[in-house]
């Protein structure tokens, strides 16, 4: 059920939507792309594809109707937009900066993050004391929450219309019932108070996601990735001792496929799942809101068991491996799509395999061209993110206890206790490797398996047969042991070398952890394009060693996220008082405008 009417359904969202936010582009079109991939590169033998005419799909031609129904749907956009003051937008725009350096995040995320943080500064006093959010106005927060992400540089001024204040009035109104009537306490199961928190913070991220996709609906990612789960799920064959439903292997699919195609996070992905378990929650909200408020908790756990199913990582790493000639589609689509071809253009364009492929090849240039500089930005705001808050751990644990213990914190150990994390990060990320020629071959025999009919049913095989075996289950084990004890202990030795006070020994080794699982979590976004991994023999044993310390920092980056005090000083603390300065400088500006009109 779910893949025959998937796209049927997210096209249901274009009734809420307005105009696309054209300057949020993956590909920079004013960049001219060196190219990787020349022309006639290959020989007739190693491509015999390009020899056979095959008819379109009909999944691609569903695709193509879709991508034109978005063309025509911005041409007949007519919109009042919304405006900031611009002197006013670049103090917001730099103070944004210096906040995603402290709360940073990866850049696909920054938006959501930030919308996310202002519901929380815009709520905090209700979710201290939930009681009294009906109090709260949507109609009073709607447009000045609106304007500040305008101001903040997340959304383009006057590209933004005022229509879309009612829709996301609308939606933090029902957020806000939920909040207040949701998780209610009774004698038989009562709530505490961690529970409380740990669900407001997961409806406030699901609000988050709502009012960015109101605001900059992401329709041509939607299609593609709609797209790529039908495709993917109709050729998966599981080996498997029990049955697995249809259901679940489409969901896990569809799972497996937002994170592998657009590397979406957990609020993301728990977003697009409701939406599809409860799609009249975005349709018509107000025909189910008491119903889906009372069975919030059972929404909310459900959700979380799909998001932690036993085999998600087996669908994953399929999605992971096919992943790139759907990127490759997305970025060819979203060029002809934005330069308003229609229906007929481009069911001509697919038609001609030759002209395709050499769109394709300039879309896969262009991707090239871009990651190396996406992966070290990447590397440069994690690096300093973790700079920083090393630096205040430094002055305000770690320089305390050693002058407790010791006495003092000698010079040389503070500038190794810094200066490590931050080289390792860059010696890691600059070991990253740009796919092979070999690679362009296979993702577009990937690429051709998709767009036109095949004569042969295509399966891809997900064994999740047990198979048991103590012996090799026992090396292995011993063997990640040792890997795991050298790599601890080739850190501590270093610091102890640097002589690094051990009361800092266990801390500096945790920043290690965090700066070797960012740099492997980079790597993996380097491998977008890649069809075939090509591991050498250094990188086989560097995993040895590095995948126990990455484990670790997961955990610590997780547990980083929910306890990051630095950020919610700034949230609760800072961030209030300088949006008031930021909007009253704006007030101030028009006021004199006004004033300035008078004068002639």
């Amino acid at each position: 059920m779910y893949f025959l009417d998937i796209m049927l359904k997210y096209q249901e969202l274009i009734i809420k939507s307005n105009l696309m936010d054209k300057d949020n582009n993956i590909l920079n079109p004013k960049v001219k792309s060196k190219s990787i991939i020349e022309d006639n590169q290959f020989s007739a033998e190693d491509q015999p594809y390009y020899s056979k005419e095959k008819q379109l799909s009909k999944d691609i031609e569903a695709l193509l109707e879709y991508f034109h129904s978005i063309v025509e749907y911005e041409q007949q956009q007519i919109y009042k937009p919304l405006h900031v003051d611009s002197l006013a937008s670049k103090f917001a725009v730099f103070y944004e900066k210096v906040r995603r350096v402290i709360d940073w995040k990866e850049e696909h995320l920054i938006r959501r993050t930030a919308i996310e943080r202002s519901l929380k500064r815009r709520l905090i006093s209700k979710l201290s004391g939930i009681t009294f959010l009906q109090q709260v106005s949507p109609d009073a927060i709607a447009e000045p929450f609106t304007l500040e992400l305008i101001r903040s540089g997340y959304f383009p001024n006057d590209h933004i219309s005022a229509s879309k204040i009612p829709a996301v009035r609308d939606a933090l109104e029902k957020y806000l019932h939920v909040l207040s009537f949701g998780l209610t306490n009774d004698q038989v199961n009562p709530v505490d108070i961690k529970t409380k928190v740990q669900f407001y913070s997961w409806l406030l991220e699901i609000a988050a996601c709502e009012i960015e996709e109101i605001l900059a609906p992401p329709l041509r990612e939607g299609g593609i990735i709609n797209f790529m789960s039908k495709i993917i799920s109709e050729r998966i064959e599981i080996q498997c001792e029990t049955e697995i439903n249809k259901e679940t292997i489409g969901l896990q699919t569809y799972i497996g496929v937002q994170k592998a195609l657009f590397t979406l996070d957990s609020p993301i992905i728990s977003y697009n799942i409701i939406k599809y378990k409860h799609p009249k929650w975005i349709t018509a909200p107000k025909e189910i809101l008491e119903e889906f408020t009372s069975n919030i908790q059972e929404i909310w756990n459900e959700v979380e068991q799909d998001l932690e199913y036993e085999h998600n990582s087996k669908f994953y790493n399929l999605c992971e491996r096919y992943d790139a000639p759907y990127l490759i589609l997305y970025d060819v689509l979203k060029a002809e799509s934005s330069n308003g071809k229609n229906l007929s253009e481009l069911t001509n364009l697919f038609s001609d395999w030759k002209s395709l492929e050499r769109k394709s090849r300039d879309a896969y240039n262009s991707r090239i061209s871009t990651l190396k500089l996406r992966l070290r930005r990447s590397a440069f705001y994690s690096t300093l993110s973790m700079f920083l808050a090393g630096g205040v751990m430094l002055i305000f644990v770690e320089g305390p206890l050693a002058t407790a213990v010791y006495g003092s914190f000698s010079l040389l150990a503070m500038i190794v206790d810094l200066a490590i994390p931050s080289l390792l990060m860059f010696v890691l990320v600059s070991l990253i490797n740009l796919p092979g020629k070999d690679n362009y071959k296979y993702l577009m025999e990937e690429f051709y398996k998709i767009v036109y009919e095949q004569d042969e049913r295509i399966f891809y095989e997900i064994d999740l047969k047990k198979r048991r075996n103590f012996i090799k289950n026992l090396i292995f084990g011993f063997l990640y042991l040792v890997g795991t004890v050298l790599s601890f202990g080739f850190v501590f030795w270093i610091f102890k070398i640097a002589q690094v006070p051990w009361t800092s020994l266990y801390i500096d080794t945790a920043n290690i952890a965090v700066v070797v699982f960012a740099a492997l979590v980079i790597k993996q976004r380097s491998m977008e394009v890649t069809m075939e991994e090509n591991v050498k023999f250094g990188e086989f044993i560097l995993d040895i060693f590095s995948i126990p310390l990455a484990n670790l920092g997961r955990w610590l980056s997780n547990k980083w996220k929910e306890y990051n005090f630095v950020s919610v000083f700034f949230t609760t603390v800072v961030d209030l008082p300088i949006v008031m300065v930021i909007e009253l400088i704006e007030d101030w500006r028009g006021f004199l405008k006004d004033k300035k009109a008078g004068i002639h």
